[in-house]
């Protein structure tokens, strides 16, 4: 399949940058060209040379069938670091640039009782932010329509949207201060799903829990949280820890009605690849939670784990806590320049549909590093439910005896 990107070519992009020439993103046109190394279909490309970076894939299928998919901009380039939103209308066979949502970082797209919504931040470490699209993305409230809070250091990541319960759940964190990273207090942001979600006052918010650096070794810090329900029907916040190890996560209960978090029932889970950012979500049908994470696997546990980012793995789990690596669904061999990190995905019958912020050779130079990619892609896990690792990648799972592994 032919992938294709809805930007200007390279050299058209740094004549218009140089001139300072304004672009109205949201009217280019989708403009095909070729990656053919690329896996997956590729929805936007950024060069290295512009200095600026894909970051927080998220993904969405509307009641009629299009997909929604949207990334926001760090680093240091000229490209103002918004959050871009792009629809397929075949199925992630091809994508189309609709909006550019500015003061908008770090968010997540949901739907809410036929709405469409970004939830994030207002920039880098700004306040909560949300916004709504009543047209399937194509036109957004204005961004001081939705500020949740007052004061700044917020922080999320383009984890699940979920609704139990009666409400809608997001995990957060606020660093303070944020001149250092590490320093997240984890909470859990709620509202009722008949309420007004642009009106701060339908929110509430777990008091903040601060990771205990003396106590819980080896972790340094807890973000990026995912609100789930477990089996039982409690409310609990699985959250990424930071550490050595790379396969620890932690996990604190919630109240139902999103007033309190017991810091009493704080647990660490192993989870293959939990150092790094992670999604799970519930299939009804085989009553599992299902994850994706960057797990270092066996050859390349001697790397960085906290960068090691070239393959993402399938994992279930019956109950949380006990998860098993099903597969090897996207792997490069060079563990420094490509990636494949910070998925969001969606069931979609029998497959899943995922958006990945990917590094990768592009011809122009290729990713500055496996962290700061250079395209958003689309990619298709079918038959998830019996997936296989294919034959070629089989021997990178030899040497795991930690997590059972079905193939």
């Amino acid at each position: 399949m032919k992938n294709r990107s809805c930007v200007l070519p390279a050299i058209a992009f740094r004549l218009f940058m140089g001139i300072g020439l304004l672009l109205s993103w949201p009217m280019m046109p989708c403009i095909g060209q070729g990656f053919v190394n690329v896996p997956g279909v590729v929805i936007d490309h950024l060069p290295k040379s512009t200095r600026n970076y894909i970051g927080s894939p998220s993904i969405v299928i509307l009641p009629n069938g299009k997909y929604i998919a949207s990334h926001d901009i760090f680093g240091k380039g000229p490209t103002p670091q918004h959050t871009h939103v792009f629809e397929s209308a075949n199925k992630g066979k091809s994508w189309q640039k609709i909006a550019e949502l500015d003061s908008l970082w770090w968010a997540t797209l949901f739907i809410n009782k036929g709405a469409l919504y970004l939830l994030g931040t207002t920039r880098e470490y700004g306040r909560m932010s949300i916004r709504r699209s009543m047209d399937g993305g194509h036109s957004w409230s204005q961004v001081e329509e939705g500020i949740l809070n007052t004061g700044d250091g917020y922080h999320c990541a383009s984890v699940p949207v979920q609704v139990f319960k009666g409400r809608v759940w997001k995990g957060m964190e606020r660093n303070v201060p944020v001149t250092s990273w590490g320093n997240f207090q984890s909470f859990v942001a709620s509202a009722p799903v008949d309420a007004n979600l642009l009106d701060s006052k339908s929110w509430t918010f777990t008091p903040s829990l601060i990771y205990n650096k003396t106590a819980w070794k080896p972790g340094n810090a807890w973000l990026e949280g995912n609100v789930v329900m477990n089996p039982q029907g409690e409310i609990w916040n699985i959250l990424r820890v930071n550490n050595l190890e790379d396969d620890q996560a932690a996990m604190y209960r919630v109240s139902d009605d999103g007033q309190t978090a017991d810091s009493t029932t704080v647990t660490f889970i192993r989870l293959p690849g939990a150092c790094k950012k992670f999604n799970i979500r519930f299939d009804p049908k085989t009553n599992r939670y299902y994850t994706f994470t960057n797990y270092a696997l066996p050859q390349y546990r001697s790397y960085r784990r906290e960068r090691a980012r070239n393959a993402q793995v399938l994992l279930s789990s019956p109950d949380l806590t006990n998860w098993t690596i099903q597969g090897i669904v996207l792997f490069n061999p060079d563990i420094e320049k490509h990636g494949f990190q910070y998925l969001d995905w969606q069931f979609d019958g029998k497959d899943i549909v995922i958006a990945s912020r990917t590094a990768f050779e592009d011809g122009l130079g290729g990713a500055d590093n496996q962290h700061n990619s250079n395209f958003l892609t689309f990619h298709r896990v079918k038959n998830f439910r019996h997936y296989k690792t294919p034959a070629q990648w089989q021997p990178l799972l030899k040497g795991i005896t930690d997590f059972g592994v079905l193939n």
